[in-house]
Formats: structure tokens, C-alpha cells, sequence
């Protein structure tokens, strides 16, 4: 029977793989979208976003390890079900996007918004995945300090990538027009209903 630490490893393991192949699809999509006069805009924020993702698992074994954390059935269980929840977000997002999406800001001059799929109801459901990640990873095995730690660094790392991410669309695409009156992350009862 595998322990819940190393089932906990091995949940970091899928999400790792799960992040090489985002990187990946990343770097294609950005290749594209430079192909066709994609701006890059942003950028300086980036490195800190990367980090703060690299030392997210750091932390949370750290907190495991260290303070001698021990799963919670239910509270662990609940966990990964947000996690599967903003996972399967995630990847509505990407999939809508196609090849728009990558982890940059680079946007293609004069391409309309999205405004189909989950950007129907929300302006950014791909961090509203983030977010749920960001506190659920942690809270899988009980680290509960990195999960407060770590979503109140999110907060404010997502505070500039949106300013600039639309500041950007709205540069170049007419975001304003298109998404402006789409609510940033929780949709409204009466939204879709067109």
C-alpha cells in the first residue's frame, strides 16, 4: 500500500509532467503567434511567476517534512477534486484559446477576443484554475501555511499579469469592447443566457 506522502509525490509528479507539457505546448503556440506579428508585453513579470511556481512543491514538502504534516482524509480528498476541478478548467481554457494560449503575454495584433467556452461567462478562467490550485496542491497533505503563503503571493503576482495581460489585449484587439463587461472571474447568474 503506498503511503500518503508518496502518494502526495506522486500527485507533484503528475502535476510536474502536467506543466512540461503546458511549457511545451507554450513555446509552440508562441512560436506561432510571433509568426503572425504577436507582441510581446509583460514580460518583466514573468521570471517572479516562474519562480513562484518552482518553489510552491519546495515549500509544501518543506512544511510536510518539517512540521511533520499528516493528510486529512477528507480535507486531502476534497483537495484533489479541486485540483481534477481546475485541471479540467484549465484545459477548457486552453483548448478555446487553441493556439492564442501560452504562459506569456503575446498577443496577436487585431485577432478578436475569445469570447466562447468558459470566456463566456469569465474574463480569466485560467487563473481562476490557478487560484484553485494554488490552494489546493498545498492542502492535499496539509500544508496549510504554504497554502495561505503561496495564495496571497498568487494574488498579487495575478494583480500584474492581468493589468498587463489587458492592457495589452485592449492595446492591440478591442478587448474592452468584446470582454468588458464579462465578469473577471465569477460569473453572473443572468451571463449566457443570450
Amino acid at each position: 500500500m503506498v503511503n500518503a506522502l508518496t502518494a502526495y509525490a506522486l500527485l507533484w509528479l503528475l502535476v510536474g509532467a502536467e506543466r512540461g507539457y503546458e511549457l511545451w505546448l507554450s513555446a509552440r503556440n508562441a512560436r506561432w503567434a510571433k509568426e503572425r506579428g504577436g507582441v510581446e508585453e509583460g514580460a518583466g513579470h514573468y521570471p517572479a511567476m516562474v519562480l513562484l511556481h518552482l518553489l510552491m512543491p519546495a515549500a509544501c514538502f518543506a512544511e510536510v517534512i518539517l512540521l511533520d504534516r499528516s493528510a486529512q482524509g477528507i480535507t486531502a480528498a476534497v483537495a484533489v477534486a479541486v485540483i481534477g476541478f481546475s485541471m479540467a478548467l484549465r484545459y477548457w481554457a486552453i483548448h478555446t484559446l487553441g493556439p492564442y494560449w501560452n504562459t506569456r503575454v503575446i498577443v496577436v495584433p487585431n485577432a478578436p477576443p475569445v469570447a466562447t467556452g468558459p470566456y463566456r461567462w469569465v474574463r480569466h478562467p485560467n487563473y481562476v484554475a490557478v487560484m484553485f490550485e494554488t490552494l489546493a496542491l498545498p492542502l492535499a497533505h496539509s500544508a496549510w501555511v504554504t497554502a495561505l503563503i503561496f495564495t496571497a503571493l498568487q494574488i498579487q503576482m495575478l494583480r500584474v499579469r492581468i493589468r498587463s495581460e489587458e492592457a495589452a489585449l485592449e492595446r492591440h484587439c478591442g478587448y474592452g469592447t468584446t470582454l468588458g463587461s464579462t465578469p473577471r472571474f465569477v460569473p453572473h447568474r443572468s451571463r449566457g443566457r443570450r
